[in-house]
C-alpha cells in the first residue's frame, strides 16, 4: 500500500536550487555552501523517495542563525512538502524546525480515510469530512496526520488523528469545537 520513503536530494541539486531561487530575497549567500547543502540533503525525505517535479527555496539571516525554507510538489499529490530549517552558517549546523509534508498521493487519500474510519469510534467522525493529510518522515514510517472538519464556520468541529497505516493503529487524536 505504501511506497518506501527516501532522501532523493543531493548537495549539488540543492546548491543549484538555492542559487537559482526566484523567491523574493532568494537565499542568502552564506547558506549556499556545500556543507550546508549536504546537511540539508541528509535531512530531507520524500514520500516515495522520488525528487519533486517543482521546488523552491528562500531564506533570511540574522546575526548568527538563518531560516531556510525548501518546498516542492510531486505529480499526482495532494499538496506541497515544506521544510523549514534553522541553519548556523558558521558551523553548517542544520536543524529541522518544521516539516509540513502534504505531498500525499491523491489516490491514497481515500484509502487512508477508510482505514482511519474503520479503526476509530464511528460517532467520533460522524458528519466530518477529510480536509487534509500530511505524512510524517522516518523514523515514523507509514505515519499520517489526518485532519477532519465539519465544514462549518470558524471554531466548528475539527479533529486531527494520527494513523500508523502499516500497523494499522491510531495513536492519538485531538478534537475541538465538537
Amino acid at each position: 500500500m505504501l511506497p518506501e520513503p527516501g532522501r532523493p536530494f543531493d548537495a549539488d541539486g540543492l546548491l543549484a536550487l538555492m542559487r537559482d531561487s526566484r523567491r523574493p530575497g532568494g537565499v542568502p549567500d552564506q547558506l549556499e555552501t556545500r556543507p550546508i547543502a549536504e546537511a540539508l540533503a541528509a535531512s530531507m525525505w520524500t514520500f516515495d523517495g522520488s525528487p519533486w517535479s517543482t521546488a523552491s527555496a528562500g531564506g533570511s539571516c540574522g546575526p548568527e542563525l538563518c531560516t531556510l525554507e525548501i518546498g516542492g510538489v510531486a505529480p499526482g499529490t495532494q499538496g506541497e512538502d515544506l521544510y523549514i530549517f534553522s541553519v548556523a552558517p558558521a558551523t553548517a549546523a542544520v536543524d529541522v524546525l518544521d516539516a509540513s509534508l502534504r505531498g500525499v498521493p491523491i489516490a491514497l487519500l481515500g484509502e487512508l480515510d477508510t482505514l482511519t474510519r474503520g479503526l476509530s469510534d464511528a460517532a467520533e467522525l460522524e458528519g466530518l469530512i477529510l480536509a487534509g493529510v500530511r505524512w510524517l518522515p522516518p523514523p515514523d514510517d507509514g505515519a499520517f496526520i489526518l485532519g477532519y472538519r465539519s465544514g462549518g464556520e470558524e471554531g466548528s468541529c475539527a479533529g486531527d488523528i494520527t494513523l500508523y497505516a502499516t500497523i494499522p493503529e491510531l495513536r492519538s487524536s485531538s478534537f475541538s469545537g465538537c
